[in-house]
């Protein structure tokens, strides 16, 4: 097949084995996987071929990374060619703090950089515990942000983002956080066509569902310099993608600690000698928390497991 006949484009939604794309002069077409696996997320450039009024991709353009997670059975693709991942959680109901280890593992897995945005600082009791416990992930060097998104207040739409804008501009950010954290809020304070434009993929593609069943991308400016990508709540974060003695150095408080330990290859479970273990101590410089590492513990088990 010539080259010739092939387009460029970017994947912004996907659903099933269909996919949106948009052609660099900002049209729309929904695109078929060539085959029968479709291997296509959004994010992915592509060069695709026109089929009437529809096309076929014809080869996925070489990825920069791939955010991801795995489980026993099966791997669900986020998205590619991010700058960053926006993880957002809520004070209120309490947020799982191992969700939240593995969505930043999976960041680091992949070398993107991982954003958190607190929800909820309005809610002072709630808040102040929250983020008290966001003090060890600010330790790490993450960047930590509050926000107060309240879903019928579109007015104080400015104030309530403008600590994440500067963040975000020029930059493909994908957000992620599970069911109640404030995303949906959030997309559409940031987006206020955002619902329309769901709207209009959901019945492109046919999935007849205008909640986030599916991946989608929406360009925050005109320029098109800046780009969100929506994804559905999740509830489970698989890393058995991840191997079990990799883990330590995907964890930033774990791997600063372990470069001094007897053995070289050291779990930092209980081998003597182990520098890990030792900043557990509370006198020691930057400690680990005994949260922190017991979610190492039960994800280095997890992911020592036979897998068949």
């Amino acid at each position: 097949m010539s080259h010739a006949t092939l387009e460029p484009g970017l994947v912004i939604a996907g659903h099933g084995r269909h996919v949106l794309v948009e052609t660099p002069d900002g049209r729309h077409l929904i695109c078929h996987p060539r085959g029968k696996k479709n291997q296509t997320v959004v994010g992915d450039r592509v060069l695709w071929q026109a089929t009437q009024d529809e096309g076929t991709i014809e080869k996925v353009l070489e990825r920069r990374n791939l955010f991801y997670r795995q489980d026993e059975i099966r791997t669900k693709s986020f998205a590619a060619n991010l700058d960053q991942v926006l993880v957002l959680i809520a004070a209120e109901p309490e947020f799982s703090e191992s969700q939240l280890a593995r969505a930043l593992i999976a960041a680091e897995a992949e070398r993107i950089r991982p954003i958190i945005a607190l929800n909820k600082s309005d809610l002072q009791e709630p808040f102040s515990r929250a983020w008290a416990r966001m003090a060890a992930y600010r330790d790490m060097g993450y960047t930590v942000v509050p926000l107060a998104l309240k879903p019928k207040a579109p007015d104080v739409s400015a104030t309530e983002l403008a600590d994440l804008m500067p963040l975000l501009q020029g930059k493909t950010t994908l957000i992620l956080g599970p069911s109640g954290s404030g995303k949906s809020t959030f997309i559409n304070r940031l987006l206020p066509g955002a619902q329309v434009l769901t709207q209009e993929i959901s019945s492109a593609l046919n999935s007849g569902k205008h909640t986030t069943t599916s991946t989608s991308l929406y360009w925050v400016d005109a320029a098109k310099t800046t780009a969100v990508i929506d994804s559905p709540g999740f509830q489970e974060f698989g890393l058995h993608h991840i191997e079990a003695m990799q883990l330590a150095q995907l964890m930033p408080d774990i791997k600063s600690h372990s470069g001094e330990c007897k053995f070289y290859n050291c779990s930092h479970l209980h081998e003597p000698g182990c520098s890990v273990q030792k900043a557990l101590l509370p006198d020691q410089p930057s400690p680990i928390s005994a949260n922190r590492y017991k979610i190492y513990g039960d994800l280095f088990a997890e992911l020592s497991q036979t897998r068949y």
